[in-house]
């Protein structure tokens, strides 16, 4: 190895500390062990190499067989010499390191090389639909290697929705922000058949965090190395929020897991290490006081709902739920759909109407509300409970939503909430008085509307399942 080559060798390994560095050592060692490429033969010194063969081996059940091959061949892109190597060639050392260095620590412009090659195994443009197809298998690698590693912390595949769907609509909302030199945005089959240059994948790389985050999840995880160094960013690990209160309960959530991540990236940063379910229509009944008696003063909420026709969809409100005939929250609110589409709607500045929950009075609307405007809401549950309505025609003024649900005036199939971050204190503890106790106006509104005190939901405490972070 000559001395330049030996100096850019040299500098990508002094990115990592010492531990990582015999961290990276280990994890090479073992593959070219695998390889055959066992160090000095005859007398010999070897030079210690990696086989795709042995990389599937090692990651045959930690990733799909397709992440692995791509991910072979990222490595492989890594030019030590000023000609490419044949693709049949095993892995040097210093073509390992200096992948980990680019992908783990490095920025845009030092990791497109290696994506374009993970994209498509020739060099030159790649067209959309690759990029789709190498994006839906990073999301799916994503949660394949976390629930292997069971670092879905309390989220599962069992008590989730099915991720299939989920991965091909976070890959689709990915790509859609991809964009040429001169600012469009390529839709639809154009965005497939379109051909993207370096430089175009560069910009989107540099744009969407998730991919860069993804990768190094994919690799840490995937390969087990630096997966407990604390160097690693709040992206990776507030990826996914802790998940309580869904444990042993039989329930399936109507977020699948590329969702819970996709929405928990946009919360405020200091909500996005925990969620805890506090209603679900399934275990809490269909009815509105039981769920403005479960969501009222629990801090900032995520409400997704789904109606008859399997369209999911819903919003982040950014404090604790009131009820009163005002609107409340802060610009932090936003509203998303999760199926058939993946999007987030932010506020727009028109107005404030970011959120709202009013019962039993008689001049003002009673039901939960967010954006839009009294009988003309971005997203409404009525307090006659199971209908609602999402109205945008074209746009939702204070969030720039599109209607969210199949038709306008929706039947209602089931609804969750979900508190995030902590708990306030007034909520978080057994013993502490209900919502009831401390409102009297919510109980005798309750009462009017023949729910009686004693309801054992209204008054269901909180459960902390301290296990589901395991």
């Amino acid at each position: 190895m000559g001395n330049a080559e030996s100096n850019t060798y040299q500098n990508h390994l002094s990115r990592f500390l010492p531990e990582e560095q015999s961290d990276i050592d280990g994890v090479f060692d073992t593959l070219s062990g695998l390889s055959g490429s066992a160090g000095a033969k005859n007398g010999k010194a070897t030079k210690k190499t990696v086989t795709l063969a042995a990389l599937q081996a090692y990651m045959r059940e930690p990733l799909p067989e397709q992440m692995t091959v791509r991910l072979y061949n990222g490595m492989k892109s890594i030019d030590l010499t000023g000609k490419s190597s044949g693709l049949s060639e095993p892995i040097a050392k210093q073509q390992f390191v200096i992948f980990m260095s680019n992908l783990l620590k490095g920025n845009a412009d030092e990791k497109i090389t290696i994506i374009m090659r993970m994209i498509s195994k020739t060099e030159g443009p790649v067209k959309g639909k690759q990029i789709q197809e190498f994006t839906e298998d990073l999301i799916a690698s994503v949660v394949h290697v976390l629930s292997y590693r069971k670092e879905l912390k309390g989220w599962s595949l069992e008590n989730t929705r099915e991720s299939g769907s989920g991965v091909k609509a976070l890959a689709s909302q990915l790509i859609s922000e991809l964009k040429l030199a001169d600012g469009t945005k390529p839709v639809g089959l154009q965005l497939m058949e379109t051909s993207f240059d370096q430089s175009v994948i560069e910009d989107w790389v540099y744009r969407i965090p998730q991919i860069s985050v993804f990768l190094s999840v994919v690799i840490r995880q995937g390969l087990h190395v630096l997966h407990s160094v604390p160097d690693q960013t709040k992206d990776i690990v507030n990826l996914v929020p802790g998940c309580r209160g869904i444990k042993g309960r039989g329930l399936v959530s109507l977020f699948d897991i590329p969702s819970v991540i996709y929405i928990n990236s946009h919360l405020p940063a200091e909500l996005q290490h925990k969620w805890q379910l506090i209603f679900s229509s399934k275990l809490h009944g269909e009815s509105f006081s039981q769920l403005c008696g479960h969501i009222v003063n629990k801090g900032p909420c995520i409400v997704i709902l789904k109606d008859l026709d399997g369209y999911i969809f819903g919003g982040f409100a950014s404090h604790s739920w009131e009820v009163k005939p005002q609107f409340q929250g802060d610009n932090r609110c936003f509203l998303f759909s999760v199926f058939p589409s993946l999007s987030v709607y932010t506020y727009t500045g028109y107005n404030d109407h970011y959120m709202y929950l009013n019962h039993g009075q008689q001049t003002m609307p009673n039901g939960l509300g967010m954006g839009g405007q009294h009988g003309y809401f971005g997203l409404w549950i009525d307090s006659d409970y199971g209908k609602g309505h999402s109205k945008a025609k074209p746009r939702c003024t204070t969030y720039n939503s599109p209607q969210l649900s199949a038709k306008e005036d929706f039947a209602l199939d089931a609804m969750e909430v979900w508190a995030v971050g902590d708990l306030p204190e007034s909520a978080g503890a057994k013993g502490k008085k209900s919502i009831l106790d401390v409102d009297p106006e919510t109980q005798a509104l309750l009462e009017m509307a023949g729910k009686s005190r004693h309801s054992e939901g209204l008054r269901e405490p909180i459960e902390e399942d301290e296990d589901d972070d395991n």
